[in-house]
Order: structure tokens, then C-alpha cells, then sequence
């Protein structure tokens, strides 16, 4: 049985949604506040936790960035009154897995839920870079993720797509949704150069990408992309 912890300060909707989570076989621990979350949040009990963000004693942003930080693999549900695109960017960028409004419909949440159990269960893939697509976040085996651009997360994910490959130039240019014939080919060689002073600034190590020359590029280590 999942056990999850539920963060919701709405006395009435708090019982709720406790009791609707509990009919669909999670073991469920209730808190109103950020001090009860972290007095009863054990990270080898809990896999999963849906968060409100508005909470009496502070944000629940703060609280999603120091669980990523510290290294927590639980599975994160935000479900807020805070809708908006731009708060919702932010706690995907924060470290949420799935994040919904509170006019989401119950069996939305349901089957985020249920998403996010399929998700937690794949293995670990250890000796795999991990591109997180949604997330946009780069995880190498062994290391701390590096934060990505989208236009970083769309040329690894065109490179990584063919792993081992030779992408073309052009493939890549086309992807970035560019005219080649068009487009200034040093854009792109500056755009890798980044990419790279990113991996070894942030985890001292190449990024595995060679550089076939006038061709494109290829990434030859073991690669797994996530939505």
C-alpha cells in the first residue's frame, strides 16, 4: 500500500480529500501546516504527498525546493488555488511532479496519481543520463541534475532520441523550430559550447556529446528521456 502524506489547511476539504484518497487504497497521513508536514513527513514511509502551496506558516514552494534539495524521491502532487501558468511553471521548475488547480475534478487526481505510481515504480536508471523533459532537468548517473533552458532540453532530447547517432545539423536547427537555410550555424555551435560549460560548472564532468564536424553531433552514452 502507498502511503501518502496530504497538506491542506481547508479543515472540510482536508477531511475530504483524506477520506476520497483513503477509498482508493492510500494509506493517508493529514497535516494543515508546513511544521506538521516536516514533524510527521518520514521520507522511507511516504512515496507520495499532494501539497497546498497557501499555508498559514508559509509557502509550500519553499517546502517542494527543500525536498528536491535534499535529495527526496518522493512523488509530488501540488494541488492549489494558485492556477495560474505562471505559478504553475514555477512549481514544476521547484521540483513537483504533476501540479493541479483545486478545480481539477477529483478523478483528475486520481489518475495523476495513478500516473505518478507507474512513474515511481520504473527503475532507476543508474548508469543512464536522464533527461526530464517536463521538469527540464538533466540527471547524470551518479550526480546532482543540472537545470536546463527549453532550448537545452530540446536539443538533448533530439540528440538523445538517437543515441548513438549522428544527428544532423539540419535535424537539430529544425527542431529548434529555425529555418536552416536561414539560420546562422555559429547560433548552434554556441548553444553546444553552453551546454557543455553547464555539465562540467555544475557536476565537473563532459557532457558525453561528439561533434561530427560540418555533420551535427551525436550523444553516445546510455540515455533515457522522461516526460
Amino acid at each position: 500500500m502507498y502511503k501518502l502524506i496530504l497538506l491542506e489547511d481547508e479543515n472540510v476539504l482536508r477531511q475530504e480529500l483524506a477520506e476520497f484518497l483513503t477509498d482508493l487504497g492510500y494509506a493517508v497521513d493529514a497535516v494543515s501546516t508546513l511544521a506538521e508536514f516536516q514533524k510527521i513527513y518520514t521520507p522511507a514511509n511516504h512515496q507520495m504527498a499532494v501539497l497546498d502551496l497557501t499555508l498559514p506558516d508559509g509557502d509550500g514552494m519553499t517546502l517542494i525546493r527543500q525536498l528536491r534539495q535534499q535529495g527526496h524521491r518522493i512523488g509530488i502532487v501540488v494541488l492549489t488555488a494558485r492556477g495560474a501558468m505562471p505559478d504553475k511553471i514555477a512549481g514544476l521548475d521547484e521540483g513537483a511532479d504533476y501540479y493541479l488547480a483545486k478545480t481539477a475534478d477529483l478523478d483528475e487526481l486520481a489518475a495523476t496519481l495513478a500516473a505518478l505510481k507507474r512513474r515511481l515504480a520504473q527503475p532507476e536508471a543508474s548508469d543512464c543520463w536522464v533527461l526530464e523533459v517536463g521538469r527540464r532537468r538533466l540527471l547524470p548517473p551518479g550526480q546532482s541534475a543540472i537545470p536546463l533552458s527549453q532550448q537545452d532540453v530540446t536539443v538533448l532530447h533530439t540528440l538523445m532520441a538517437a543515441q548513438g547517432e549522428i544527428v544532423s545539423r539540419q535535424t537539430i536547427v529544425q527542431a529548434l523550430g529555425e529555418d536552416f537555410l536561414h539560420y546562422d550555424q555559429r547560433r548552434l555551435d554556441t548553444q553546444m559550447r553552453r551546454l557543455r560549460r553547464k555539465a562540467e560548472e555544475s557536476i565537473g564532468i563532459a557532457l558525453p556529446v561528439n561533434t561530427a564536424r560540418n555533420a551535427g553531433y551525436s550523444f553516445f552514452a546510455e540515455a533515457v528521456i522522461r516526460a
